[in-house]
């Protein structure tokens, strides 16, 4: 018995793809007989699964519970929640791995696994292993009367409880939206724990997203929430994505509070409690994360982007917070160090309190910036790396300050401006922040140049 995946829905930190046409049941199965395999050969018996709000979720979640138990492994169901308490579930209770289904801020006809195996992030060669054991039929088989057993664990109350473990911040006046994704239940018994004033948006569960799409680093998904804040007086508001792992805010006068300022919020009492811990934030950061962070006597790191990368690095480090432009958010101080937009809030939350500043005033601080959100744009997939190091040939060749962590990301004395593909898509991803419009237009300049110059233009964007 073989299988094969459509390609496009292996990539390089989870498997995602349009439900019934490049991802359906019988990729579920293989999926659960891949990673199966992988734990028992790693000599582990039991995983984790649990699963999203979204339509196609129940089919799924059936289908690899199949696969995993018919290579001999045990499966522990959660249910439905979101992906950070499927990463809790993995490192607390006894498995050995975790998968979540999960189709994360992809539009609602798409849907996905993310993994995780023995603690540590299962992506990129993982990934494309499964591929492989499913062409070559490389599973175990073992006979029906050993095939895995499945049993449930309720642990969204326990779940719920950890977030708010050791609370010590204040009372404040937030709104919550959840955009019909999964956390609207966390949510919903969050708040109750919390002290203050809570006021909740679309905490229903609905994969269809009616009201808007769960997706809050794009700031039109904020608009519902800003008036929320608007309408009544709240301190501040929080957002999170469709499956949890991304958090969005805005202060008390609307203002987006994007993911490298959350960072920074976050790092001051932290860096108190740790001084000199190294804070990890990724390519597409602000330059205001990193000098904050070395003013607050931290060692700032400057890592790809990605998840699981982030992950690796912070493990590496010793980091004990790191977070990416996206929303993701990690903590290694007090908790796991894996992404989770519930627990971020909560430490926002308590971050304020202890700085002893609101979040509006802590907005109002930061230096005043003009950057452009990602730009992205369709390149062939054959040329897509090729062309970064083209422009990162040129620009070392003409002494440009340039570094190569995660594609090419140059200083210049308007700011700086990155280049860089994507790890998922056929697009070339670019980023530019300057002090002022002139400094900006110069470095849009900059990277349309280095298009050109590899037969490019900037032109199209690619919708992502």
């Amino acid at each position: 018995m073989t299988h094969t995946f459509n390609p496009t829905s292996l990539r390089e930190y989870d498997i995602r793809g349009i439900v019934g046409k490049t991802l359906g049941t019988a990729d579920a199965d293989a999926i659960g007989r891949g990673f199966g395999t992988r734990v028992r050969r790693a000599g582990g018996t039991r995983v984790a699964v649990g699963y999203d709000g979204r339509l196609s979720s129940p089919e799924l979640e059936t289908a690899l519970i199949g696969g995993l138990t018919a290579v001999g492994v045990d499966v522990v169901r959660i249910g439905m929640g979101p992906t950070p308490m499927l990463y809790y579930a993995e490192a607390t209770l006894e498995v050995d791995g975790g998968i979540e289904i999960t189709g994360s801020h992809n539009p609602a006809e798409y849907n996905g696994f993310k993994m995780v195996l023995q603690h540590k992030p299962f992506f990129g060669a993982d990934i494309q292993e499964l591929g492989r054991m499913a062409a070559d039929g490389d599973w175990e088989t073992p006979e029906a009367e050993d095939f895995g057993t499945v049993s449930t664990a309720d642990i969204e109350d326990d779940y719920v409880g950890r977030l708010v473990a050791g609370y010590a911040g204040g009372s404040y006046k937030i709104g919550w939206d959840a955009g019909n994704g999964v956390s609207g239940p966390i949510i919903e018994k969050l708040v109750k724990l919390l002290p203050g004033e809570h006021h909740l948006l679309f905490t229903d569960v609905d994969g269809n997203f009616p009201n808007h799409h769960p997706d809050p680093t794009e700031e039109k998904n904020l608009a519902d929430l800003k008036a929320l804040v608007a309408e009544k007086q709240l301190d501040f508001g929080l957002a999170f994505d469709g499956d949890g792992d991304r958090i969005g805010a805005i202060d008390g006068q609307g203002r987006v509070i994007w993911g490298d300022q959350i960072l920074s919020i976050l790092a001051e009492p932290v860096l108190k409690e740790l001084p000199g811990a190294t804070i990890i934030a990724d390519v597409k950061a602000s330059q205001m994360l990193f000098d904050r962070v070395r003013e607050l006597g931290g060692d700032p790191l400057m890592w790809k982007t990605g998840h699981s990368l982030i992950k690796m690095k912070m493990k590496e480090n010793n980091s004990p917070l790191a977070g990416e432009m996206s929303g993701h958010i990690f903590f290694a101080h007090e908790f796991y160090g894996f992404d989770d937009a519930h627990y971020a809030a909560v430490r926002l939350i308590r971050a304020a309190h202890m700085i002893g500043k609101s979040i509006t005033e802590l907005r109002g601080a930061m230096p005043a910036l003009v950057n452009t959100p990602e730009m992205r744009f369709q390149v062939d997939e054959s040329r897509k790396f090729a062309v970064v190091e083209e422009v990162l040939e040129r620009l070392e060749a003409a002494g440009a300050d340039v570094n190569r962590t995660d594609g090419a990301r140059v200083n210049t004395p308007d700011g700086w401006w990155l280049l860089r593909a994507s790890n998922t898509q056929d697009v070339l991803v670019a980023r530019a922040e300057a002090k002022d419009q002139a400094g900006l237009d110069r470095l849009l300049a900059m990277i349309d140049d280095q298009l050109a110059q590899s037969g490019l233009v900037r032109g199209e964007q690619a919708a992502h």
